[in-house]
């Protein structure tokens, strides 16, 4: 990392990804990207109930397979 008062993320540790799913309202056609990783999942939900209350979705990754 470039600035060494900054650690690197975990991503064991933030496994919890939110996406705001664009697509549930035809706005993209990719893919949608994770916007954020959480440690905690509550404030993954409440992230994302906040910023897309009726689109977003939180995935666990480490459930997910790769």
């Amino acid at each position: 990392m470039s600035k060494p008062s900054l650690s690197r993320p975990d991503p064991v540790t933030f496994r919890f990804a939110v996406y705001a799913c664009s697509s549930k309202l035809d706005l993209a056609d990719a893919p949608d990207p994770a916007i954020a990783l959480f440690e905690h999942k509550l404030i993954a939900e409440t992230f994302g109930r906040m910023m897309w209350p009726s689109t977003y979705e939180v995935l666990d990754l480490s459930e997910v397979r790769a």
